[in-house]
Formats: C-alpha cells, structure tokens, sequence
C-alpha cells in the first residue's frame, strides 16, 4: 500500500534484463564463493532467490493493492490518513494495514509486521491524554475486530496468530507534566487466532495495574507461544549470534503457554 507497493514494481526494467543482471551477478559472486570458506555466500544466495522470487512473481504485488479488495470489506475496516503522526514516534494512523496484513498472510507471508498510530503520549496536559484515547481507540477497535471476524470467515483462525502489544507498560497514575510514562512493571497483549484457546484473560494486576500479583507472563512467553505456533520448538532451536555462538530464540529457556493450550 502507499509508496511500499511502488518497490515491488520493476520501474523501467523488463524481464528479460533483470535476467541478464541476474546473470552478471552471479559471476561477481562466484569470484567471492570461490574464496569464501564460511559459507556466508550459500546463505546469500537462498535470500537472493526469494528476492528474486518477489520481483517476478505478481502474487505480492497484487496483495499489497488493497484496492481489489471487495469496498465492503475494506468499509469494515474503517480509512486513514497516512499522513497523520508522520514525525517519527510512531507510524500513520491507517486501519486499512491490517486489511494489507491479511491480504499478505494469504499470499504466503509467513509473519507480517506492522505499527499502528503514534504511541508517545507523554507530553500535554492532563486532559490531552484521554482525548487521544477517544481519538485512537475507537478506529483501532473497529479495524482490529474487522481483522479477527475477517479470519474466522476466510478459515484462518486456526492457522493465523494476531498478536497487539507495546514495547512496554505505561504508569498507572497519569502525570499533569508527562501523561503516562515507561512502566516496565506490567504491560499487557492481545492474542487471537492460531488455534489458541481465546476468550479469557491470563494473569492479574492490583486494583491499580501497578504490580501483576497473579500468573505473570514474560514477553518470552508470548514470544515461545508463537514459535510453537510456527512449529518451531524454542527450547531446542538455536541461532548463531555475530561471534558463532549459538543463542537460544526466546530468553531464561521461556516455554509457551499453557493457558492457551
């Protein structure tokens, strides 16, 4: 959508010469494979293909032109502005992304990645913060239940995991200077879908969600859910860090949850 669409299409270039730099590119790496003994060059090669595959293919083009997608299912998603909250601390307000999100997952994407409206709220007075609310809440609420109805309608629930959450918690006492600031103490997340067993709330807070006082959860195991989702056992699978050294996918050893079955 927008200028991301724009870098899927082969602006001037034909088919037949991106073949032929494809070609010319391949003889300046086989030089360097000749002399890598690190097999980095193989690794490059298998990224380099599904680039490839992305450019020539019209599969992911034609999933991010959210415009054929049916008017009434892009109305239930609610429009924006892309060029809202456009000064770097946060993204555009535009609900239609995660109408893209899902258009993306059914071309083949196996994870989709994307920010939604600005999130620093610090600054103002005390007022501005639930006037914000009012403002965001409301059209977030509209396009996420959109998505999550979207998904049991197309039979993708089973297969497809939504994930909503922040980077970290915010105060629980709104400050006149700041509005609400870091609070790593308690955050919260949104799962839905993925065969999960949804429909409940895990773990508790204080009266004032100052302090989780029941079945905490670390963002790790939200993150080994997930793996396990992929199929992917985190407690076996490792990855090799810049030093060579192999580096577990979630910290602490974390397991998925249970509770979610």
């Amino acid at each position: 959508m927008g200028p991301t669409r724009q870098d899927m299409v082969l602006h001037g270039v034909t088919l037949e010469r991106l073949a032929e730099r494809r070609t010319l590119m391949g003889s300046f790496d086989q030089f360097r494979r000749d002399a890598d003994l690190s097999r980095t060059m193989q690794a490059i090669d298998h990224f380099t293909e599904q680039a490839m595959g992305l450019l020539t293919s019209s599969r992911m083009a034609e999933a991010l032109d959210i415009s054929k997608e049916d008017p009434r299912v892009r109305a239930r998603y609610g429009t924006g502005d892309p060029n809202v909250f456009i000064d770097g601390n946060g993204a555009p307000r535009v609900p239609q992304s995660l109408l893209l999100a899902r258009r993306l997952i059914e071309a083949g994407a196996r994870v989709v990645t994307l920010n939604y409206s600005k999130w620093d709220w610090h600054g103002g007075s005390y007022g501005s913060i639930f006037s914000r609310e009012a403002e965001d809440f409301p059209v977030f609420d509209q396009c996420l239940s959109a998505l999550v109805e979207d998904l049991h309608q197309r039979g993708l629930d089973k297969e497809c995991a939504v994930v909503v959450c922040g980077e970290f918690g915010r105060t629980p006492k709104i400050s006149p200077q700041a509005g609400r600031d870091h609070w790593p103490q308690v955050n919260f997340a949104l799962l839905a879908g993925g065969g999960m067993r949804t429909g409940q709330v895990v773990g508790a807070t204080d009266r004032i969600a100052g302090e989780a006082i029941s079945c905490p959860v670390t963002f790790g195991e939200v993150y080994a859910t997930l793996f396990h989702h992929l199929g992917i056992d985190p407690s076996q699978t490792t990855l090799q860090d810049l030093n060579g050294r192999p580096q577990y996918l979630v910290e602490d050893h974390a397991k998925p949850l249970p509770e979610l079955g």
